[in-house]
């Protein structure tokens, strides 16, 4: 959705702004990131708090709370992601032979009926791809910001199993235990990755292999 956004914008300098804008993200460190997400969300300081006692309410401690946990991780990584995730889908638009969208035109077309019938299908294969490399990694949720977010009043919604690794192997000593952790981690991740192949090709053209 981002870098169809970003390709429908005519104005070279918006579609660079925003590109930056959405690119920066990627580039600061998890401690960087988990330590302005403990200051947003600060019950005293934060600015989403400060927005929250503005409209006449009580602020809340959105890191102590569990039910907030995984709202605040999934949000913070598609923010720090999407726009670095974009470049390959941008690089997928500018393929697209231009004359289609110039013969659509001709014939009426919307924008929205370009990018649903031009765009679209038109990065569909990059689109497969990417999705079957992500399920590969589907259990790979990223132990250093789950670890650095982690706290002992929402340690039941953030406890994750990078975490359990670290906690059972690294500080219990019980290496063994926690290899076979790992590799039970590492084996769902490979036929979860097979299926999605097997699924992507039989229902199109597209597959890894």
């Amino acid at each position: 959705m981002l870098a169809i956004l970003i390709n429908e914008i005519r104005g070279n300098v918006m579609k660079k702004l925003l590109q930056n804008v959405t690119y920066i993200p990627h580039f600061l460190s998890v401690v960087v990131v988990t330590g302005m997400i403990y200051t947003f969300l600060h019950p005293d300081t934060g600015v989403v708090n400060n927005i929250i006692k503005w409209f006449g309410l009580e602020p809340f401690a959105f890191m102590q709370s569990p039910e907030w946990f995984r709202t605040i991780f999934v949000t913070s990584g598609i923010w720090q992601e999407a726009g670095w995730s974009a470049i390959i889908f941008l690089a997928a638009l500018a393929g697209i032979n231009p004359s289609l969208y110039e013969a659509a035109k001709i014939d009426g077309a919307s924008r929205w009926q370009r990018i649903r019938y031009i765009s679209l299908p038109g990065i569909m294969p990059t689109i497969i791809i990417l999705l079957i490399l992500r399920i590969g990694h589907v259990m790979d949720i990223g132990f250093e910001k789950a670890l650095l977010l982690q706290n002992s009043l929402n340690a039941e919604s953030s406890d994750i199993i990078q975490t359990f690794i670290y906690q059972t192997g690294i500080q219990k000593g019980r290496y063994s235990f926690s290899a076979a952790i790992g590799l039970f981690n590492s084996v769902i991740n490979f036929v979860m990755l097979i299926v999605a192949n097997y699924i992507a090709r039989k229902k199109s053209d597209t597959s890894l292999w």
